[in-house]
């Protein structure tokens, strides 16, 4: 993962699952499983699974036979996502990373990624580890950030934080919005040998019922808020309060509606590849 930007430890977990997850995962968590679904995989495998949001929307679509992996860098995201799920569902929970996958070639018929591959620092390699658990045929479906401009939520969240710092403000923000353009991506997927690589733009609006939580979730559900400790002399809750303004001011008041927009990559492993 690339450094700081990719540690979600300690309270993140809870604020992350609970101030973000209804407001820019949820939505986009649902789309992706149902993409997942269609091709009925029997052994799904999930990258950066974090809190489980995707998780569990992957276990309510797939029939009961199909077998949910999910994984994450980080071992406190997964045990938020553990708490989702009843005994006997078929989901395992591993920590593991995404470009040192310990899973057996051909392991999995689909590979799932929401927003992970932004903080992936060795993105090819990850590429490659997919493609090898892929058995032949099978498919990777990810999805990445769209940039500030389509987001602008992100772009408010990163301009406000470093409003409070004269130097060397917080980066956060810049690392989920900075992997986007289409064809790079396209051209690691080719190098990595998948094949059959398919784009969409997904484009929602979403409600905000409340800045105040959104605002919240934006500082504390993910590094921003490790970052904005280490820099010391400015009290979290102050940026909150500007953030919950600033939405306001950009989205109306409560409820508030925003745009948001992702990229959904669909690729496949040649179904004549072989081990």
């Amino acid at each position: 993962m690339r450094g700081d930007a990719a540690s979600f430890v300690g309270n993140i977990p809870e604020h992350y699952d609970s101030g973000l997850g209804p407001m820019i995962f949820v939505d986009y968590a649902a789309d992706i499983a149902r993409r997942a679904a269609a091709s009925s995989p029997a052994r799904v495998l999930e990258t950066a699974a974090g809190t489980g949001i995707v998780t569990r929307q992957l276990r309510d679509v797939l029939p009961p036979s199909a077998h949910v992996t999910a994984t994450d860098l980080n071992a406190p995201m997964l045990e938020v996502a553990r708490t989702k799920f009843r005994p006997g569902e078929a989901v395992d929970f591993q920590p593991a990373d995404a470009a040192a996958l310990p899973f057996a070639d051909g392991a999995f018929d689909t590979v799932v990624c929401q927003f992970g591959v932004m903080f992936f620092p060795q993105k090819d390699t990850s590429y490659r580890e997919v493609h090898r658990v892929l058995a032949p045929g099978g498919r990777y479906l990810f999805s990445v950030w769209d940039s500030h401009r389509h987001n602008p939520f992100g772009r408010i969240t990163h301009e406000t934080a470093a409003s409070f710092f004269s130097t060397d403000p917080p980066q956060f923000y810049m690392v989920p919005f900075s992997y986007y353009q289409i064809d790079p991506i396209k051209e690691s997927l080719i190098a990595a040998e998948f094949t059959d690589i398919n784009v969409a733009v997904v484009k929602l609006e979403k409600e905000i019922p409340d800045a105040a939580r959104f605002a919240r979730g934006l500082v504390h559900g993910n590094p921003l808020i490790d970052q904005i400790k280490a820099r010391v002399g400015v009290d979290p809750d102050r940026i909150v309060d500007a953030l919950a303004q600033a939405l306001r001011q950009e989205f109306g008041a409560d409820p508030g509606r925003m745009p948001l927009q992702a990229i959904v990559f669909s690729a496949s492993r040649r179904a004549s590849a072989a081990f």
